[in-house]
């Protein structure tokens, strides 16, 4: 069989597109990505069984990060030191006497995910890992707590100058576009309605303690005391026990501490070691991975120094939870692999390919472009669950379709709808490996978090779509801004009213 008709046409969107409605209708996520990936390795190979079977293990191998599945375990290392020791118990029972209420331990959650900008991998999982004690205590849901952590990850990393999403994004931008790289990030950061308006939905729903959809059934069955709603026991299982009787809060906090500095500390080092001259260009030119890598080495060093003369843990007991954490980690991996494995299907595949033809025949220079490449963005993010490939297969794009300093700021706003759908179709694919981590933080059931997500994302997106037809006629950020702040809370008032949650 002919595989070129499958190369480069809307054939290279079946596989994804297949696993994410499988996951949806089956609930159950490793299953519909394996399918995703078979169907694309037998459209790769024009439906030849032994090359399919090669090419699919192949594709695999190739698209695997190892980078970040050596930090996800080291992490899932230290998050089970923070328990073993009784830092996580004992944090937990301080932040319940300085926090007294629901609402002030979600906004706690939400303040330190603003704080933790650097890395959304890095973000995701470490104020899972610091907050859950204190959102179970007042009875949060995990898939709650999921969305919370979710909120203020990529939407933190994509507005903050100084993050691995800023280099990024600034390795996306040709030389010829006319504005630096990270000139360009800056300028777009007003423009990114996805993300301020994702933070704005995070605030009014903590504030206002209104809730919709699916969220609204979690919230109430978390009241009467299950966290989980189903898939408790994808995560019970591997629950380290906790001592409660020679933890400290010091325990977690200074941990905290030192994967934090030295986490910015490595990147800012790598940057220098790039040949950057100051700090921004240092973040600009940083590697991410690595230095995230190192810094969780550190803190496993720094934790053994802390904890193993106070005696609150064993050697033995230090050294076993290396493979504890490994096991807590597991489900994020496995879902990770085969998202991984799926994009490099589609990459295979030619989906680029197709998204460039597409936007190249049907795009012309108008004032709806932004809303398109929002939709566009949006789309592509949801099918690749890729934000960065989202980024490069666009970015040049856009960037190429206003040349000159006449049409500067409609480039600015057409790539700021670009990075904000990326983020937003991230957001709301199963298949992403930032949805995933923030399961994996919250230790919530994968599906109940997207399946919750989706709904409040979907909000953002349509009062996103209306702000970008704004956007390309003003071109003016604080009106585009302005409007598109108050249009959201004049849905979600209306929405309020219409939906009260009679379980408050």
């Amino acid at each position: 069989m002919d595989v070129s008709m499958f190369i480069g046409t809307w054939w290279s969107l079946v596989p994804p597109l297949l696993a994410i409605v499988l996951a949806l209708i089956t609930k159950e996520v490793y299953s519909s990505l394996f399918v995703g990936i078979a169907v694309g390795a037998l459209l790769y190979t024009g439906f030849q069984p032994w090359d399919a079977f090669v090419a699919f293990f192949d594709i695999m191998k190739n698209s695997m990060n190892l980078n970040i599945l050596i930090f996800d375990v080291l992490l899932g290392m230290i998050i089970v030191l923070m328990a073993k020791s009784g830092g996580s118990g004992a944090y937990g029972n301080w932040a319940g006497k300085k926090i007294k209420s629901k609402k002030s331990a979600l906004l706690a959650t939400t303040g330190l995910g603003v704080l933790i900008f650097v890395d959304d991998y890095f973000n995701c999982l470490t104020v899972g890992s610091v907050m859950r004690p204190v959102t179970d205590r007042f009875k949060v849901s995990r898939a709650k707590l999921a969305y919370i952590i979710d909120a203020t990850a990529a939407p933190i990393c994509i507005i903050a100058p100084i993050s691995s999403w800023a280099a990024a994004v600034n390795s996306y931008v040709p030389e010829d576009a006319g504005i630096t790289g990270f000139q360009l990030f800056l300028r777009t950061i007003p423009y990114n309605l996805y993300a301020l308006l994702t933070l704005a939905m995070v605030l009014y729903i903590i504030l206002t303690g209104f809730d919709f959809g699916l969220m609204k059934k979690h919230e109430r069955n978390a009241a009467k005391g299950d966290l989980f709603t189903s898939g408790a026991e994808e995560f019970e299982q591997t629950k380290p026990e906790e001592n409660f009787t020679k933890g400290h809060v010091l325990d977690l906090v200074l941990p905290v501490a030192v994967l934090i500095i030295s986490a910015i500390g490595a990147m800012i080092y790598t940057g220098y070691l790039d040949g950057a001259t100051d700090i921004i260009t240092a973040f600009a030119g940083c590697d991410a991975e690595t230095s995230l890598i190192f810094a969780t080495m550190v803190t496993v060093l720094f934790m053994m120094i802390l904890y193993l003369p106070r005696k609150v843990i064993t050697f033995k007991g230090f050294m076993d939870s290396f493979v504890d954490g490994f096991k807590l980690m597991i489900p994020a991996v496995a879902i990770l692999i085969f998202a991984w494995a799926l994009k490099g299907m589609g990459d295979a595949l030619g989906i680029a390919d197709f998204v460039k033809n597409l936007v190249g025949t049907n795009a012309s220079a108008s004032v709806i472009i932004p809303a398109i490449m929002f939709i566009i963005g949006t789309f592509l993010g949801f099918s690749t669950g890729t934000s960065w490939g989202t980024f490069a297969i666009l970015v040049p794009i856009v960037t190429a379709m206003f040349p000159g300093a006449e049409n500067m700021e409609m480039m600015v706003i057409s790539v700021s709808a670009v990075l904000a759908g990326a983020v937003c179709g991230d957001h709301v694919s199963p298949i992403s490996d930032t949805t995933v981590m923030s399961s994996a933080g919250a230790q919530s059931n994968h599906i109940n978090h997207v399946s919750t997500q989706m709904q409040y994302a979907a909000v953002v997106a349509i009062v996103c779509v209306i702000g970008y037809l704004v956007a390309g006629i003003v071109k003016n950020w604080y009106i585009t801004l302005i409007f598109s702040l108050l249009l959201l809370l004049v849905v979600l008032t209306v929405m309020k009213k219409r939906f009260p949650d009679k379980a408050e």
